[in-house]
C-alpha cells in the first residue's frame, strides 16, 4: 500500500515533447517501475509519433482510451499549463500532477473554482511541485530517485528541497518512505496538508508523518486543527520561515507574511498545540521523528 500512487499506477506526460518533459520521463522511467508506468505522452501536433517508445497521442483522453492511463504529469510551460491542467481534468484522471512553476494566479483561480464548481473527482497535485513517490514502486516528478528507501514514513511538504532533506535523514536512519508528497508553493494551489494527511492517516502502511510547511497562508494551521481531534499516528513538523521579514515574498509565491498572520512561530506554535511535534532546526527533522516511534 502507499497512498495516490504505486507500482499499477499509469502515467501520461502531458508536455512529452519538450526538453524538461523528455528528460524528467526519461529519469521515471528509470526509476523502480517507471518502464511500465509510464505508458503515454501528449502533444496535438505530433499525435502519432513516439518518444523513445512512448506513443504520443493528441489529446489526454485519447491517451486514457489507448492506454488505461489514469495519472498525468505535467510539464507544459506557465502560460498553457492551467489549461493542460483542465484537459487531464476533463478526461476524468484519477490525479494530475502539475509540476509546471510560474503559472499565472489568475489561470489557478479559474481551473481551481471550475473544478470546484462542477464538482470534478480528479485530484490536483500542485502546481510548481516536485511531484510523489512510492519509494522503489515509482515516482512521477522531478525528485532525486536515489535518496528514497521504502518503509513506512510519510513526507508531506510544501518546499521540494526539504521534501528530499527529510526523506534523505529518514533514509540515513534506515527510517524508509512510505509516499513523499509535494503539494507546492503556489499560493493557489490542489491537495494541501490537510488532505494529504488524512490519506497517510488512513494509509495501514503508514506509522509517522512527517509535515513541512512554509511561512505564508494558514493551510498548516488547518492541518493542525484537523489532526488535534484526528490523532491517531504521531507527525512531527518544521516550517521554513522563521527569520523571514513580514511583507516580503520568499522564494515560493505562497511565502508571504501579511497583516501578522502565515509567521513561522505562529504555526509552530499552533502545530505545536495540537499535538504535532515541532522543531526550528531542518537538520533534525529526521531524529525527531525517530524519538516519536
Amino acid at each position: 500500500m502507499a497512498i495516490l500512487v504505486d507500482k499499477n499506477t499509469r502515467v501520461v506526460t502531458q508536455g512529452i515533447t519538450g526538453k524538461t518533459g523528455q528528460f524528467h520521463t526519461r529519469m521515471c522511467r528509470e526509476y523502480a517501475n517507471g518502464a511500465q508506468c509510464f505508458v503515454a505522452g501528449v502533444n496535438p501536433r505530433k499525435a502519432g509519433e513516439d518518444f523513445e517508445g512512448i506513443s504520443i497521442f493528441a489529446s489526454v483522453r485519447e491517451a486514457k482510451d489507448s492506454t488505461g492511463a489514469s495519472v498525468s504529469v505535467i510539464y507544459v510551460p506557465p502560460a498553457g499549463a492551467a489549461a493542460a491542467i483542465w484537459e487531464a481534468v476533463e478526461a476524468d484522471l484519477d490525479l494530475a500532477i502539475c509540476i509546471t512553476e510560474g503559472i499565472p494566479v489568475r489561470d489557478m483561480i479559474e481551473v481551481r473554482e471550475r473544478m470546484r464548481r462542477e464538482n470534478r473527482r480528479t485530484l490536483l497535485l500542485g502546481p510548481n511541485c516536485p511531484g510523489v513517490i512510492t519509494p522503489e514502486e515509482i515516482k512521477i516528478g522531478i525528485m532525486p530517485g536515489h535518496i528514497h528507501r521504502k518503509g513506512r514514513i510519510g513526507v508531506v511538504s510544501r518546499s521540494g528541497t526539504l521534501t528530499y532533506e527529510a526523506v534523505a535523514q529518514l533514509t540515513e536512519l534506515g527510517l524508509g518512505q512510505s509516499t513523499a508528497v509535494g503539494i507546492g508553493g503556489d499560493p493557489v494551489n490542489g491537495l494541501k496538508h490537510i488532505d494529504v494527511l488524512k490519506l497517510f492517516m488512513d494509509d495501514p502502511d503508514t506509522d509517522a508523518v512527517i509535515m513541512i510547511g512554509e511561512i505564508g497562508g494558514s493551510d498548516e494551521e488547518a492541518a493542525a486543527e484537523w489532526y488535534r481531534t484526528n490523532a491517531r499516528k504521531p507527525v512531527v513538523g518544521f516550517i521554513a520561515g522563521v527569520t523571514a521579514p513580514p511583507g516580503k515574498r520568499m522564494g515560493h509565491a505562497g511565502a508571504i507574511i501579511s497583516g501578522g498572520k502565515g509567521t513561522a512561530q505562529e504555526k509552530l506554535a499552533v502545530m505545536e498545540a495540537c499535538g504535532i511535534r515541532v522543531t526550528k532546526n531542518p537538520a533534525e527533522m529526521g531524529r525527531l521523528l525517530r524519538s516519536v516511534l
